[in-house]
């Protein structure tokens, strides 16, 4: 790839040079400012002189921004440095990815992982079977939820990275984002783009629901963003989950369906009795799942599908569901008593299904104290739809804490004001008991001490409450 190539294919324009600035130009290796070496590209959704000028010094061969201030520009011409500057940062880190995987892995058979909930159980599942089944297989997909994401360009590094240190990969399976933006603004298309450059040969849609409020303010905003990953996965297989009305009116030209219901269908994976099913045979009974609950079956449901669709035996597929080990926080369970479970769900879909498979684990009589983190720094209209599904999804068996987690937040995920306010207005209209935290330490201080032995404590939330199982050790 020349410069006017890399300018061209990022819709942009350079500043300070039009040409590579290594001696050598590009060495096909997009990374991050701290970790380039000479004559590797980074890409930052922003740079001011400073960092221009330690892109100079390391060498580089050029930088790519949506946002160049504080003097980057001034900066990159008094360095004869080459500065592309695009509209649209997500262009590059497509670039990014599809060149490390045409150039690090080409010969990979690649899957694709989108929807509004179940990604990172369904794509971590994926990668575990594929591994247990001997595979060498890179996932962008981690406890901490640090590399799911696309805005940058971490996983072309990852896949670079791997390939290098431990030679060809077999598999990659990349979860995407259904939803992406930056600084509230919706980058359209994100998911049906980055799906493209990863050039799948299966793809599967978890469901579609609503979450990243603020980048789209409806559930036809959600559909139209996830709409385009069919046609961007092309003759690959599409998993799909045939229990969500609004994924089933996705056009996908070889669907596979999932279904927690028995399907008719051949190219189906579904629930029969006690059984998962695929083609009237059984594949594992229902005990020898690692966690139960709906909305954890059907991820389970859409890994299989997409093992199935990749070839692999249903020997290969059944032994490595059965040795899989939950991603942190993913019904974690924390203790024995009281049982203590501790979740992501950090949006109305994710709340209601979780309190409700929580609910049928509870002994007669007894209590389920609900934990649940308020989500920082991301508006009141997404905690406005966690605190109504909350008030939905409560009963007599019950009690509610909340919790602003002010002890163990960071600034990007602090709660303000106004997002605690419209927590408590929706409690309040739908008369709903709950007591309010400032420190998440209190909050499970609290629970833990006011909950009996046979009872279950189910912590919920985000950032906020990402920390709980490190404080309740303290605690208990």
């Amino acid at each position: 790839m020349d410069f006017d190539d890399l300018v061209k294919q990022v819709e942009g324009r350079a500043v300070g040079n039009d040409d590579f600035f290594s001696i050598d130009g590009f060495t096909g290796r997009f990374t991050f400012l701290n970790d380039a070496h000479t004559g590797d590209v980074v890409i930052r959704h922003w740079i001011n002189g400073t960092g221009v000028e330690m892109a100079f010094n390391k060498n580089i061969a050029c930088l790519i921004t949506q946002t160049p201030k504080d003097g980057a520009i001034e900066t990159a011409e008094r360095l004869s440095f080459p500065l592309i500057i695009t509209d649209k940062i997500e262009l590059a880190n497509a670039l990014a990815l599809s060149h490390a995987i045409d150039n690090y892995s080409p010969k990979s058979t690649n899957v694709v992982i989108t929807g509004t909930n179940g990604k990172s159980t369904t794509s971590h599942l994926i990668y575990h079977i594929l591994n247990n089944a001997g595979y060498h297989v890179l996932t962008n997909t981690d406890s901490e939820s640090e590399f799911n994401t696309l805005i940058d360009p971490m996983v072309a590094k990852l896949i670079s990275d791997e390939a290098r240190e431990n030679g060809k990969l077999d598999y990659l399976v990349i979860e995407v984002s259904e939803v992406q933006g930056w600084l509230g603004k919706l980058m359209k298309n994100h998911a049906a783009l980055m799906s493209e450059a990863i050039k799948p040969k299966v793809g599967v849609i978890t469901n579609i629901a609503m979450d990243h409020i603020g980048l789209v303010n409806s559930i036809d905003e959600v559909f139209d963003e996830i709409k385009a990953v069919p046609e961007a996965i092309g003759d690959g297989t599409c998993i799909l989950n045939h229990d969500d009305e609004l994924v089933m009116k996705l056009d996908a030209k070889n669907p596979f369906y999932t279904s927690l219901s028995k399907l008719n269908e051949d190219s189906s994976v579904y629930i029969d009795g006690e059984f998962i099913t695929y083609q009237k045979r059984a594949i594992l009974n229902l005990d020898e799942l690692p966690f139960t609950g709906n909305h954890f079956v059907q991820n389970i449901l859409s890994a299989i599908g997409a093992c199935i669709a990749l070839g692999l035996s249903l020997d290969e597929i059944a032994g490595g569901v059965k040795s899989y080990k939950a991603l942190n926080r993913r019904f974690a369970k924390l203790n024995d008593e009281p049982i203590i479970y501790d979740d992501f769900a950090h949006n109305p879909d994710g709340i209601k299904a979780t309190i409700a498979e929580t609910i049928k684990l509870l002994p007669q009589n007894q209590k389920l104290h609900v934990a649940c983190a308020i989500r920082g720094s991301r508006g009141i209209e997404i905690n406005e739809l966690n605190a109504q599904a909350l008030a939905d999804a409560m009963d007599d068996s019950i009690e509610l804490s909340l919790s602003s987690s002010n002890d163990v937040v960071n600034d990007l995920n602090f709660v303000e004001d106004e997002e605690r306010e419209v927590f408590f207005d929706v409690l309040n209209a739908n008369n709903i008991e709950y007591t309010h935290y400032n420190n998440l330490k209190d909050c499970l201080r609290e629970v833990y001490q006011k909950a009996d032995k046979k009872d279950i404590i189910l912590l919920i939330g985000a950032q906020g409450m990402d920390p709980a199982e490190s404080l309740l050790k303290d605690i208990i």
